[in-house]
C-alpha cells in the first residue's frame, strides 16, 4: 500500500488541467447517472471508467502521473452518486403527484446539503476507515489497478469515442426519429411485459455488472413474473392485478431486508470499533490528518460550523422545521458511517435503503407533508452515494500513494458542480416527459424511487412485504444476493431479460479472453495482456451506456427547450 499521509505532496496532483477535465468529464457522467438511474433503476459504479478517461485525457496533454489522474477521476466521478441519490428518491413524489411542488432549487438544496455532509463526514471517518482498518473497498482497489494497467499500455480513445458514437446515433434513430423499434421479440403474456429491449445501455448494464449477479437478477424476474403472475392467475390464486402487486411488494421486501440485513450483520457489530476509532483519531493532534485545512483544530470549526449551517438551511428552505432538520443531519453522519463500512466490506452502498431508514425516524417524531419526506430521503442517499464514491476514491490514493486531501478537495469540486447538473437533469427529464412517465411499466422504471414512494403511500400486499423483508435477511446471512433477485421481481421482466443478454456476451467474452493464445509468453506479460483485454471490453461497454444515456438527456433538454419557444 502507498503512503495516504498528507505528507505527500499535493504539487502536480490536484492540476488546473486535471481540474477542467474532471469538472468537463463530471458534467457528462453527472447527467448520464441520473438518466441511467431513472430509464434502468441501476446505477454500475463510475470510477473505474472515469480513471481510465482521466488518464487517457491527461496524457494526450503531455506526460501525467497515475496520482494526478486519480485526482482527475475523483473531481469526475463525484456527481454520479449525488444523482444517484436524487434519481433514486425524488422521482417517488412525482408518481405521487407532487411534481408541481418540487422546484429545481428544492432539488438543489437537496443534493448541495446531502453533499456537503457527505464531504464533511469522509473528512472524519477517512483514517479510521483506510488507515487503520484498512477495508477491502474493492471498487476502489479495483480503480486503482485499473490506472496502473491503463499506464503500462492500451490505446483506449477509438474504442470509447467509438462506441459512444455508435450508441448515440442509434439512440436518435430509435427516440427521436423512430427509424427502430424500442422493443423486439415481443410475446402476448398477460401481467409480463416481454421482450427485448432495443438499448445498448441496458446491454452494457448486464456486461458491467457481469454474469453471476445477473443471473440472480433475471431468476427473480423469472419467480415474479413467469412463477407469481403467470403461474398464480393460471392457476387461480388471484388475478393478474392483484399478482402484480403482489410482486411488487415482495420485490420491494426483498430489497429493503436485504438493506437492513447489511447494517445489521456487517455494521453495527462493528460501530463500537468505528467510535473506539474515531475517538483515537481525533486524539492524535497531527495536522496531517486534516483534510479540509490544513489544520485539526481549523477542521473541528469547519465541520461544526457547516453541519450548522445545514441543518438551518433545510430547516428553512426546505420547511422542515428544526427537530426533523436536527434528525435528519445527525443521523446523515450516522448513516455515511454505515454506507463507508458497506463499500469497505461488500462493495455495495444500498443510499436509498438508508434514506428510508432516516425517513421513516424523522416521520415517527413530527407530522410532515408526504412531499417533504422524499427530500429527507433525497438529503440522506446523496451524503451516503457520496461517501461510498469519496472513500472508494480514498482506497484507490492509498493503493497509489495519492495525497488525500487532494482527493477529498477533488471530490468537493466534483460534488458541487455534480449537485448543478443533477438537479438540471432532473428538472429537464420531468419537464420533457412529464410525471406519469415515472414508475413501474413507465418510459423511467425509477426502482428505487418507486419503493419511497410505495413506502410513504402504502404497501399493496403487507404480508408480501413482509414474508420478502424476512427473506431478505436471512438469504443475506446465507450468503445469497437478495437485492440482485429483488431487483428482478421488481422491474419489468423486459429489463431484466435484456440485462441478463447483455451478461451473457460478457460471460462469452471472458470465457474468450481465458482461451485466447499465450504462447511465448510470461506470466507477467499474459496477465499485462489479459488485463489490457479486460480493459477493452470495460471502455466499450461503457462508452455505450454514456453514449445512449448522454443523448437521452440532450434529447430532455432539447424537448425542454422546443417547448420553451414554442
Amino acid at each position: 500500500m502507498g503512503n495516504p499521509s498528507n505528507r505527500t505532496s499535493m504539487r502536480g496532483q490536484l492540476t488546473l488541467r486535471g481540474v477542467v477535465i474532471g469538472v468537463l468529464g463530471c458534467v457528462i457522467i453527472t447527467a448520464s447517472s441520473a438518466y441511467t438511474a431513472l430509464k434502468m433503476g441501476a446505477l454500475p459504479w463510475p470510477i473505474i471508467f472515469a480513471a481510465v478517461i482521466s488518464l487517457f485525457f491527461l496524457k494526450l496533454m503531455g506526460n501525467a502521473s497515475l496520482n494526478e489522474a486519480n485526482v482527475t477521476h475523483t473531481i469526475m466521478s463525484a456527481g454520479a452518486m449525488v444523482a444517484g441519490g436524487l434519481a433514486f428518491t425524488i422521482p417517488g413524489a412525482w408518481m405521487l403527484g407532487y411534481a408541481d411542488q418540487i422546484s429545481w432549487l428544492d432539488m438543489f438544496i437537496v443534493a448541495l446539503a446531502g453533499t456537503i455532509l457527505g464531504l464533511l463526514a469522509t473528512a472524519l471517518i477517512h483514517r479510521h476507515f483506510i488507515v487503520d482498518a484498512a477495508l477491502e473497498f474493492p471498487t476502489g482497489n479495483a480503480a486503482a489497478q485499473t490506472l496502473r494497467a491503463t499506464e503500462a499500455g492500451g490505446k483506449t480513445g477509438k474504442q470509447l469515442f467509438g462506441s459512444m458514437a455508435i450508441a448515440g446515433i442509434y439512440s436518435v434513430l430509435r427516440d427521436a426519429l423512430g427509424v427502430v423499434p424500442s422493443m423486439l421479440c415481443t410475446l402476448n403474456i398477460p401481467g409480463v411485459t416481454f421482450a427485448i429491449y432495443n438499448s445498448p445501455m441496458l446491454l452494457s448494464i448486464g456486461f458491467l455488472v457481469g454474469f453471476a449477479p445477473v443471473a440472480f437478477w433475471f431468476a427473480g424476474a423469472l419467480l415474479g413474473n413467469f412463477g407469481i403472475i403467470v403461474g398464480g392467475t393460471a392457476a387461480g390464486l388471484f388475478d393478474i392485478v392483484i399478482a402484480q402487486g403482489i410482486v411488487k411488494s415482495l420485490g420491494m421486501g426483498l430489497m429493503m431486508g436485504f438493506g437492513v440485513a447489511v447494517v445489521l450483520k456487517d455494521i453495527l457489530p462493528q460501530v463500537g470499533g468505528i467510535v473506539r476509532g474515531l475517538a483515537a483519531d481525533s486524539s492524535t493532534d497531527t495536522d496531517e490528518q486534516s483534510l479540509i485545512s490544513g489544520s485539526l483544530k481549523l477542521d473541528a470549526g469547519i465541520i461544526g460550523l457547516g453541519t450548522a449551517s445545514i441543518a438551518v438551511i433545510i430547516a428553512v428552505a426546505l420547511d422542515l422545521g428544526a427537530v426533523p432538520a436536527v434528525i435528519v443531519t445527525l443521523f446523515t453522519f450516522v448513516t455515511t458511517i454505515m454506507s463507508a463500512q458497506s463499500c469497505g466490506q461488500t462493495g455495495i452502498d444500498p443510499m436509498e435503503i438508508f434514506g428510508l431508514i432516516v425517513m421513516l425516524i424523522v416521520a415517527a417524531f413530527a407530522q410532515l407533508a408526504q412531499v417533504k419526506l422524499f427530500f429527507i430521503a433525497g438529503i440522506v442517499a446523496v451524503a451516503c452515494g457520496l461517501a461510498g464514491d469519496v472513500m472508494n476514491d480514498f482506497k484507490a490514493g492509498a493503493v497509489l500513494g495519492t495525497n488525500p486531501r487532494a482527493q477529498w478537495i477533488g471530490q468537493a469540486i466534483g460534488g458541487i458542480v455534480g449537485a448543478l447538473v443533477a438537479a438540471a437533469v432532473m428538472v429537464a427529464l420531468v419537464t420533457a416527459y412529464g410525471p406519469d412517465a415515472f414508475g413501474p411499466d413507465k418510459s423511467f422504471v425509477a426502482a428505487q424511487a418507486s419503493v419511497v414512494a410505495t413506502m410513504v403511500s402504502g404497501i399493496p400486499s403487507v404480508p408480501w412485504f413482509a414474508g420478502g423483508f424476512i427473506a431478505g435477511i436471512v438469504m443475506y446471512w446465507l450468503g445469497i444476493p437478495a437485492m440482485m433477485i429483488g431487483l428482478g421481481v421488481y422491474l419489468p421482466f423486459y429489463m431484466s431479460l435484456t440485462a441478463f443478454l447483455g451478461s451473457c456476451v460478457k460471460l462469452a467474452y471472458d470465457k474468450w479472453a481465458a482461451h485466447r493464445d499465450a504462447a511465448g509468453l510470461s506470466g507477467k506479460e499474459k496477465a499485462a495482456k489479459d488485463a489490457a483485454f479486460q480493459e477493452q471490453g470495460l471502455v466499450v461497454a461503457s462508452g455505450l451506456l454514456g453514449g445512449e444515456s448522454v443523448v437521452g438527456v440532450i434529447l430532455a433538454f432539447v424537448s425542454v427547450g422546443l417547448s420553451l419557444l414554442g
